[in-house]
């Protein structure tokens, strides 16, 4: 409930940040946005809202089936052997100290790699690669699973696709917007595939910003997710350590709809990464002080 009335806040607020925003533009520039743009400017906002908003919830309320099919993760029980039994202990154990209901928990054939996903935090999915359970010992696998439980725990996945909405909502409206005064407003004459082309090169570009703050916050999450680890198992020791190790192995590639909530993206950092460099994450977790 606490998330609808989030998600419908956010909408509200959406809108009335595009109206002063307008206002604000008009008083600055004396151009009348709303006379150029006409009646379509109320239309406008709102389909920016809906269709900024639409895939991001979309895809999250079908994460997991998705998850499921791109990484041919399996559902396991715990009856299928040793291995998976501790597993699905491990995850109980860590999800009860996170006050949140056991996650789906799966395994699927990869490079090494975990991930959590799911529209509701007491009703996710955790995923670990073949490989990260080959790889690592059973305290490190127990600090991965405890990262990927903080991120359900913190409800990361629901965060992420109200601001990934929120800037989609802004790339649609601005970039129409622009391309309507640009191309002189009236979109059924002959400047209408000006309209067209300015408008596709405004959400290139505004959308290449828009992924720089998703990655900047999902870089923020790790770091939450990694003290969160820590937190559960009572030192940040075993995550340091599970860190270290996959200094040395090369994280197996997830989709991009996953790769926010996997243990670890790659060696390098950028703008667009999603993940901290995991020496930046390792002395984070040094100077960890338990709060």
């Amino acid at each position: 409930m606490k998330r609808l009335i989030l998600f419908l806040a956010t909408n509200l607020a959406i809108l009335m940040a595009l109206s002063l925003v307008t206002n604000v533009l008009i008083a600055f520039f004396g151009v009348d946005v709303a006379k150029i743009i006409g009646a379509e400017y109320a239309h406008l906002a709102i389909f920016a809202v809906v269709y900024g908003f639409l895939g991001s919830i979309i895809s999250l309320l079908l994460s997991k089936p998705i998850a499921k099919f791109f990484c041919g993760a399996v559902t396991i029980d715990g009856s299928e052997g040793e291995a998976e039994r501790w597993l699905v202990s491990t995850v109980e154990d860590l999800a009860r100290r996170a006050n949140i209901s056991t996650p789906e928990v799966a395994i699927y054939e990869g490079s090494a790699n975990a991930f959590a996903t799911g529209a509701f935090k007491n009703s996710a999915l955790v995923a670990v690669s073949s490989d990260i359970m080959r790889q690592m010992t059973k305290e490190e696998l127990r600090a991965v699973l405890g990262h990927e439980i903080s991120h359900v725990a913190n409800g990361d996945m629901v965060t992420l696709t109200l601001i990934q909405g929120v800037l989609n909502t802004f790339v649609l409206f601005f970039s129409r917007a622009a391309a309507s005064i640009l191309s002189g407003g009236d979109r059924r004459k002959n400047n209408y595939l000006a309209f067209v082309i300015i408008s596709l090169v405004l959400q290139f570009v505004l959308g290449l910003f828009a992924a720089i703050i998703v990655c900047a916050f999902s870089r923020r999450r790790e770091y939450a997710a990694d003290s969160g680890s820590a937190k559960l198992l009572g030192t940040p020791q075993p995550m340091i350590n599970a860190l270290r190790r996959l200094c040395n192995l090369e994280p197996g590639v997830l989709p991009d709809s996953l790769k926010a909530f996997g243990i670890a993206e790659g060696r390098k950092t950028s703008l667009f990464s999603t993940h901290p460099s995991l020496e930046n994450r390792i002395e984070a977790l040094q100077n960890w002080t338990g709060i």
